[in-house]
């Protein structure tokens, strides 16, 4: 599931949490799904636990997934929902962005060439 780029700029537990959160969205990772441990995904990815315990300790501070004492962490059953909510949010964020483009001189037809090229792209 979780893929490590050590190159990135982003930090590894900013990956785990992004790939999280994308296999979230797509529904890879349904609500009440297990999460691999700490302690075997360190392994898997050769990467040092505490990262680990970081991404999934903010993960739950965003209500994403929870643990169970004994049993491990799972998904939170209204993950998806709680993403879409948090991601609709940026809404603004486009809007200042597009703004400032305009101002910058670029097309309308370029913009929505841009959102139309994001929303088929197969890639996801």
């Amino acid at each position: 599931m979780f893929n490590i780029d050590k190159m990135s700029r982003t930090p590894i537990y900013g990956q785990i949490i992004e790939q999280f959160e994308r296999a979230v969205i797509t529904g890879e990772y349904g609500g009440g799904k297990l999460l691999p441990s700490v302690r075997e995904l360190a392994v898997k990815l050769s990467v040092n636990p505490n990262t680990l315990q970081k991404a999934y300790t903010e993960l739950e501070r965003r209500g994403l997934c929870h643990s169970v004492p004994g049993s491990g962490r799972f998904v939170s059953p209204d993950a998806a929902e709680k993403l879409r909510g948090m991601k609709r949010g940026l809404i603004s964020d486009v809007e200042r962005l597009v703004r400032e483009l305009r101002l910058s001189g670029i097309s309308e037809d370029e913009m929505i060439a841009v959102v139309l090229n994001v929303y088929h792209d197969e890639r996801k």
